[in-house]
C-alpha cells in the first residue's frame, strides 16, 4: 500500500507496517515539548494522574519563552513551577534565562528535532519542525501530561494535501510570502486536520529558514502538520547539530492525497495579511495606506538570522519613521550573537530600533511590545486575530521581514523596492 511521508512516520511510531487516514493509533513520540504557558497546567494534570516519574525524561523539552523575562508575578510563579518540575525530574533539556530562545527556533538549532521523528508539543506551532521532515503537531496540556506518564500519545491519521511549489522566487520574496499566499487560497479551515505536504519542483530551492516559516504557519490553515521531504539542504543544516542517527522518509509515488495544489512562485510577490486573519493576504501593492504605530521583526516565523540580514539590508542608513516603534527580536541567543558579529545589531540600533531578548514577546500580546486600543502594527509574526498583540480594538498586519523593514522606514505598508532597488545581498557564511 503506497503511503505518504506522514503516514510512514506515524506507522513507524505506532508499530504498524501501514495505516489509513481516519485510523486511530497509539504512537510513541520522540520529543515532547512544552513552555511556560502550557507546562504548568500539564504539570498539574500529571500530578492528578498520579504521575511520580516521567517515563522518558531525555525526550522532554521545556522552554521558558513566552512571558520571560518574567513580565509579572503570575509569569514568575508559572516559570518557578516549571523550573521546580524540571529540577525534580532531572530533565536534561530545560531552557531558561540566557540559554532560552523561541522554542521553535531553539529546538532545531540544538539538534533536538530530527527527520523522521514524531514530535508533540503543547503549543500550536509545533508543526514548525515538519520543515526537517518530522511529523510534528500541537497537542493540549492533557495529552502532553499523559505522554509524560505513559510515553504514548493517541492520534487520528490525517489525510494529506500535496502542495507543489515551482518557478523562481522574486527578490524580497520568502517563505512567509508563500505561506500567506497559500493560506489565502485555502482559508483558515481549508486544511482542517490534514497534513500539508510541501514539495519543491526541480530548479526551486528554499532555505531552511523559509521552510521553518512555511511549516510553522500550516496550522493557520487548520493543518495538523506541515512537512517537507528532507533533501541536501536539510542534511547540510543538520551538520554539527547532532550525532544521533535519523531516518529520512518520503512519500511513495502513488500515495493517495486528498488533493494536489500546484503553485508557481514566480507569480507571487511580497504579501501582507490584512486584519484580522492570516487568510486576508494580498500583494503589498494592494494593501491600504495606513499609519503604523509599531513594526515587529522576529518571532518563530521570522526571527532567523536570514530574516535579520534581510531587514538590516533595507534598514541600513535609514531610521524608523517618527513616532513609530520598531522592535527586533532575534529568535535565539546564537542568532543574537551572529547578528552582533555581522554588525546587524548596530544597524538596528542606528535605525532607532529596540532590541528585545529572544522570546515570543508581543506575538501573543505577552509583553515587550503590546499595543493599545486603536493602534496599528505590522509584524512578522504568524497570527493577527483581534486582540492578538494587545487591545481587542488594535489592528495587526502580517508580512515578511523585507516588507516590515521597509514599512518601518516610511511609517506605512511599503514594498521593499521603494527603499532598496538592489535585490537581497548574498548571505554571509
Amino acid at each position: 500500500m503506497p503511503l505518504t511521508i506522514a503516514e510512514k512516520i506515524l506507522a513507524s511510531h505506532a508499530g504498524k507496517k501501514e495505516l489509513r487516514p481516519g485510523e486511530i493509533v497509539i504512537a510513541e513520540p520522540d520529543v515532547l515539548l512544552a513552555n511556560d504557558v502550557t507546562a504548568p497546567l500539564a504539570i498539574k494534570i500529571f500530578s492528578e494522574l498520579g504521575g511520580k516519574k516521567i517515563l522518558h525524561p531525555e525526550r522532554v523539552v521545556l522552554v521558558l519563552d513566552h512571558f520571560t523575562p518574567n513580565r509579572d508575578l503570575a509569569a514568575a510563579e508559572a516559570c518557578a513551577e516549571v523550573r521546580r518540575f524540571a529540577r525534580e525530574h532531572h530533565l536534561p533539556h530545560f531552557f531558561e534565562s540566557g540559554e532560552t530562545g523561541i522554542e521553535h527556533a531553539l529546538l532545531p538549532e540544538q539538534g533536538l528535532v530530527l527527520p523522521g521523528q514524531l514530535v508533540i508539543g503543547a503549543d500550536s506551532h509545533t508543526c514548525t519542525y515538519g520543515a526537517l521532515g518530522a511529523f510534528a503537531s500541537g497537542v493540549g496540556s492533557t495529552d502532553f501530561a499523559v505522554a509524560l506518564k505513559t510515553g504514548q500519545v493517541w492520534l487520528k491519521v490525517p489525510e494529506s494535501i500535496h502542495v507543489i511549489f515551482s518557478g523562481s522566487l522574486h527578490p524580497w520574496v520568502g517563505g512567509k510570502d508563500l505561506i500567506l499566499h497559500l493560506i489565502s487560497r485555502l482559508g483558515v479551515e481549508g486544511a482542517n486536520y490534514q497534513v500539508l505536504e510541501f514539495s519543491l519542483a526541480e530548479g526551486l530551492s528554499l532555505r531552511m529558514s523559509d521552510r521553518f516559516t512555511i511549516s510553522n504557519m500550516a496550522v493557520e490553515a487548520g493543518a495538523k502538520a506541515g512537512i517537507f521531504t528532507p533533501d541536501r539542504i536539510t542534511e547540510e543544516y543538520l551538520v554539527g547539530k547532532t550525532e544521533k542517527n535519523y531516518t529520512i522518509y518520503s512519500s511513495d509515488r502513488n500515495a493517495a492525497y486528498r488533493e494536489t495544489l500546484k503553485i508557481d512562485v514566480t507569480a507571487i510577490g511580497p504579501q501582507v495579511a490584512l486584519p484580522s486573519s492570516p487568510a486576508n493576504a494580498v500583494p503589498v501593492e494592494a494593501a491600504p495606506e495606513v499609519k503604523l504605530d509599531q513594526v515587529v521583526i522576529g518571532s518563530c516565523t521570522n526571527g532567523w538570522i536570514e530574516d535579520l540580514r534581510t531587514a538590516a539590508q533595507i534598514l541600513a542608513g535609514h531610521r524608523a519613521a517618527p513616532g513609530l516603534r520598531l522592535i527586533i527580536l532575534p529568535a535565539t541567543p546564537a542568532i543574537y550573537r551572529q547578528a552582533l558579529r555581522e554588525g546587524l545589531i548596530e544597524t538596528f540600533l542606528s535605525a532607532r530600533a529596540v532590541i528585545a531578548p529572544p522570546s515570543c514577546g508581543p506575538c501573543l500580546g505577552g509583553h515587550l511590545g503590546v499595543i493599545a486600543a486603536g493602534e496599528q502594527a505590522l509584524a512578522t509574526t504568524n497570527r493577527n486575530f483581534p486582540g492578538r498583540m494587545g487591545h481587542p480594538d488594535s489592528r495587526v498586519y502580517l508580512s515578511g521581514p523585507a516588507v516590515a523593514a521597509a514599512s518601518a522606514i516610511t511609517g506605512k505598508i511599503t514594498h521593499p523596492r521603494e527603499i532598496v532597488s538592489a535585490p537581497p545581498a548574498p548571505e554571509a557564511k
